[in-house]
């Protein structure tokens, strides 16, 4: 397991890690076929947009994704004059799941998500780290967006319902918004494909 953690986070004294190709062309597809539902299934999209701030069934299984993940990292990241902590770390992290879905009921589901963005940024800043062409700029802007927008769905989780009633309140309005991540998408497979 180290040594995925070592490749995700390109920690190896090689330096070797997730490829920039890969990163960009699976993201870029992934951006793709999310928004290009989004826009084909404008009604369905919507309703599960509106659902999602609420649901206590996505929140807990964002939650749990999350809760692995921090395991993982806990488990391996070198944590400085803190090594000494890892033990405790490690027991406060499955307990801290079971009082937040518990104490914490409230706007779960954005808040889960806003922790799996921020988790998600790290693999994808390391995967651009110091790489040549310019358009791998591209997924440093995804990532910092994903880190901004995760800061604020977990401080402030009531702008992402208020985000999705603002792009809801009409059909054009939310297939515009598709059409941005299609694009977006679009462009980032096909620099990943061109000039990565």
């Amino acid at each position: 397991m180290q040594e995925l953690y070592d490749w995700i986070y390109r920690q190896s004294p090689d330096h070797v890690g997730i490829p920039l190709k890969a990163t960009g062309l699976i993201l870029g597809l992934l951006l793709v076929a999310k928004h290009l539902w989004a826009w084909l299934r404008a009604e369905d999209s919507m309703r599960m947009a509106k659902e999602f701030p609420r649901s206590r069934t996505w929140g807990i299984a964002l939650l749990f994704v999350d809760m692995v993940w921090s395991l993982f990292l806990v488990m391996h990241m070198d944590m400085g004059e803190f090594y000494t902590w890892r033990q405790w770390i490690t027991i406060l992290v499955p307990v801290s799941f079971v009082l937040i879905v518990i104490f914490v009921p409230e706007f779960l589901a954005v808040r889960a998500l806003g922790t799996l963005l921020l988790l998600l940024a790290q693999p994808v800043l390391s995967a651009a780290y110091l790489r040549q062409p310019a358009t791998r700029l591209l997924l440093p802007i995804l990532a910092y967006a994903w880190i901004l927008a995760g800061m604020f769905m977990i401080g402030m989780p009531y702008l992402m319902r208020d985000a999705i009633d603002w792009l809801t309140k009409s059909g054009e309005r939310w297939k515009m918004a598709a059409l941005g991540g299609v694009a977006y998408g679009a462009a980032m497979a096909a620099a990943a494909v061109l000039t990565y």
